[in-house]
């Protein structure tokens, strides 16, 4: 990992903290082709690509009863009763979440309201082929059933036999997902963002993938709904003398090991904790099975900043608004209200940010690229929809229409004024042909 010094003042220059574009020409290029094909042939194109791309040869991306029946049987009993008690938690911090509409009633007899409701439809993306991870299942699926969305569509890639990993079905099942499709890649995207014969258009697609499905993402917000687009795992880590380099160390490890361009910071006040960060790193690489990837992501987008005070070191974390951010600092709790630029904190050293990615209860799809300095990670909020409401009673329009009138007369909209003097118009000749 770098390290970077910093001086009493000083913060990283942009291009210290700067992460890789996730904008690729060659992968737009064929993902633009993906989405034509999909739009102009529909399911006959996703069973192309399939073959094509994951080697299987399917008569319906729809996954059966069968399969799912199946799925039970063969997911081992601990890993079921882990999924189970993963789904409670996230499940309970979910309903916590929930929106209700607000009503006000004014004097004059005008109400006003927000009218809260549900997605009807949403697709939900889930990694397939040699990362599996059930757990995204339930991040993203159990919100949206919370929220009351009516129909949860699941897309990930077929297994070896076609379906999907018997885990992610099992996952499905336990978060109230209604529909599954063995299909994945941009043509998954696409297939829920334009619809086919056999998947249904959607109203917003959730949940990470690689390049080519956030590239897809992207090109087709507007034509439908989306949660963000994720970019390479990262974790930043504030540490003072008080935290355990054997645990900062592993810690990182944690997120370099998802990818060879996962990022990883670790800004710390303390010059020896870095070099013995330094050397267990060295020590874990050694017994990991993923020592390669995880060497990749350390040594191309590993930086170590030392920082002259605490003060310092907090912005220099508001600074890079990680994804994950790991407070391993004496009384960290104290140090909550500095914190402006996180997707998750984790609090002490008992927090790994693995309690978040698979049990604590809030969503593990987050921000990443420094896009938690204005957005928020998935909740129950991003399967609803809100509705103003608006009533008035005809004092409250007498109330308020000269200033409604003033307004539109100021902005060069006669019918937007003659609309509400229309009315009062209309009103006082009910009440001449009454006298």
């Amino acid at each position: 990992m770098q390290v970077i010094t910093l001086e009493a003042g000083e913060l990283p220059k942009p291009e210290d903290i700067a992460r890789e574009s996730v904008s690729d020409p060659v992968v737009e290029a064929s993902v633009k082709e993906i989405l034509a094909a999909v739009k102009e042939k529909g399911d006959a194109a996703l069973l192309e690509l399939t073959e094509k791309f994951d080697g299987q040869k399917l008569k319906t991306t729809e996954v059966g009863e069968m399969a799912l029946q199946a799925a039970s049987r063969q997911v081992s009993r601990p890993l079921q009763a882990a999924l189970q008690r993963a789904g409670e938690h996230i499940k309970d911090f979910a309903e916590l979440q929930v929106e209700h509409s607000t009503w006000q009633t004014r004097p004059d007899g005008a109400l006003v309201a927000t009218k809260v409701s549900p997605l009807e439809s949403v697709g939900i993306y889930a990694p397939g082929g040699k990362a599996l991870y059930p757990s995204t299942v339930l991040m993203c699926a159990i919100p949206a059933a919370v929220a009351g969305v009516r129909r949860i569509v699941l897309c990930t890639p077929p297994g070896p036999k076609g379906a999907p990993d018997p885990s992610l079905l099992y996952a499905a099942q336990l978060a109230g997902v209604t529909e599954i499709h063995s299909v994945g890649g941009a043509q998954a995207i696409a297939a829920m963002a334009y619809g086919t014969d056999g998947i249904a258009k959607v109203d917003k697609i959730v949940g990470p993938g690689n390049a080519y499905v956030a590239c897809a993402k992207r090109l087709l917000q507007g034509v439908v709904g989306s949660d963000m687009i994720a970019g390479p795992s990262e974790v930043c880590i504030l540490a003072d003398e008080t935290a355990e380099p054997s645990l900062v160390a592993i810690d990182l490890l944690a997120q370099a090991e998802h990818d060879q361009n996962a990022v990883c910071y670790l800004v710390t006040t303390d010059p020896e904790l870095a070099d013995d960060v330094q050397a267990e790193l060295a020590e874990y690489l050694q017994d990991s099975p993923r020592a390669e990837i995880s060497k990749a992501s350390l040594d191309e987008h590993g930086k170590i900043f030392i920082a002259p005070d605490l003060y310092t070191a907090i912005q220099v974390s508001n600074q890079i608004a990680p994804e994950h951010l790991e407070v391993q600092m004496d009384s960290p709790m104290e140090l909550l209200g500095l914190i402006e630029n996180a997707g998750a904190i984790f609090l002490g050293g008992w927090t790994p940010v693995a309690t978040g990615d698979y049990l604590a209860g809030p969503s593990h799809t987050l921000p990443t690229g420094g896009s938690a300095a204005y957005s928020n990670p998935l909740s129950v909020q991003d399967f609803i929809k809100k509705s103003s409401v608006v009533s008035y009673s005809p004092a409250a329009l007498r109330a308020d229409g000269g200033a409604i009138q003033t307004i539109a007369e100021h902005e060069g909209l006669w019918a937007h004024a003659k609309s509400v003097k229309a009315r009062f118009e209309l009103f006082e000749d009910s009440a001449d042909e009454e006298d």
